[in-house]
């Protein structure tokens, strides 16, 4: 069989769906010499150039490229907030999938959050992003291009924040473990050195509790952060707002959690967002305590950011302090999340489509 295969010259969603040997057997095919893939291939991971960007390369093939292995990056729209340092970005990714992705701004880091899937089938009730239910699950590389976007765009990044891409998280639309496959196959680009070359600790995988989703991590990608989404620390609440926890109650979460922190070493992190009178009692605190004092868990508060399909209000700042204050009796390490770009829907939980075109 010849290098250019059939095999490797079938139709791709995105460029970065490519390895660095079909886009060579893809360029050899044209006639081009195989320094000419390697100039591309760096240019579109390490740059994150765009086709027309590539001053190194021929005008004539520029526009192959971009005819026959599109970027599969469309910006349908764009909002920020944060005077510029929240940015949503409505992306048609691969010519037919629609999703969202945030670009993040902070003093010391710039974080992009990434979708798994367009829609979620986890049916969690408060999150926007659950309502809309899986419409598709995302390659690796449209995963893996939401990275590369974000890499470009950080350098319009307000002077106030660093102006690079600095960590990946997958806390966007989708449930990442319901996507394994191509959420591990995207990982593994994004930390090759030949290609985006992100340091592996830099990212980090968040999940409503799909077990058998932890553990393969651990062996997968075992520098990989890992952030739980509890919401609620007795079974009986948790399975009220997030349906998965009917296969995996609390207990065989703590296990998993438990087995990824003795093999890996790292803190996990447990999400939790902030609920008026459903989920931010006293009591619930209490549960909650022991939890993470047992898995030397960081918890992350986040208020409830309000979405059309869910009545209730995110809590208030007192209720939130009495949480607050029952866990740090407890010696718990706790945050109050920031809402970053609540005005623009980017908040967690608000992730939905605006537009289908």
């Amino acid at each position: 069989m010849t290098r250019a295969s059939a095999s490797t010259l079938e139709p791709v969603p995105t460029v970065y769906d490519l390895t660095r040997e079909q886009l060579t057997d893809r360029l050899v095919a044209w006639g081009e010499p195989a320094f000419r893939a390697k100039q591309v291939w760096s240019q579109l991971w390490k740059r994150a150039a765009t086709y027309e960007r590539m001053s190194d390369i021929s005008p004539a093939l520029r526009e192959r490229l971009a005819a026959e292995i599109p970027l599969g990056v469309e910006v349908l729209d764009e909002r920020a907030a944060d005077r510029g340092a929240t940015r949503k970005a409505l992306l048609r990714i691969g010519g037919e999938h629609v999703i969202e992705t945030v670009l993040m701004g902070h003093p010391d880091r710039v974080t992009v959050c990434v979708s798994s899937q367009s829609g979620c089938a986890m049916g969690c009730t408060f999150c926007a992003t659950g309502q809309m239910g899986l419409k598709n699950n995302l390659t690796a590389g449209e995963i893996a291009a939401q990275a590369v976007w974000a890499r470009r765009e950080a350098a319009r990044l307000p002077s106030t924040t660093p102006q690079r891409l600095t960590n990946v998280v997958f806390m966007g639309m989708g449930e990442p473990f319901a996507n394994e496959r191509h959420v591990f196959a995207s990982i593994a680009r994004l930390t090759d050195p030949h290609a985006f070359g992100l340091g592996a600790r830099h990212l980090t995988v968040s999940t409503v509790g799909l077990v058998p989703g932890i553990h393969h991590l651990t062996t997968a990608h075992p520098q990989v952060g890992l952030a739980v989404s509890f919401h609620a620390a007795s079974d009986e609440l948790r399975s009220q707002l997030v349906p998965p926890n009917d296969l995996y109650p609390l207990a065989v979460l703590e296990d998993a959690m438990a087995s990824w922190r003795a093999a890996t070493h790292r803190r996990p992190s447990i999400e939790w967002a902030m609920i008026d009178r459903v989920n931010d009692t006293e009591e619930q605190a209490g549960l909650l305590a022991p939890i993470a004092r047992r898995l030397g868990a960081h918890v992350n508060l986040i208020p409830l950011n309000p979405t059309p399909g869910y009545p209730v209000v995110g809590s208030s700042p007192a209720r939130i302090r009495r949480f607050v204050a029952v866990l740090e009796r407890s010696k718990v390490n706790v945050t109050v999340r920031d809402t970053r770009g609540r005005t623009i829907d980017a908040a967690c939980g608000q992730l939905a489509l605006s537009a289908s075109d």
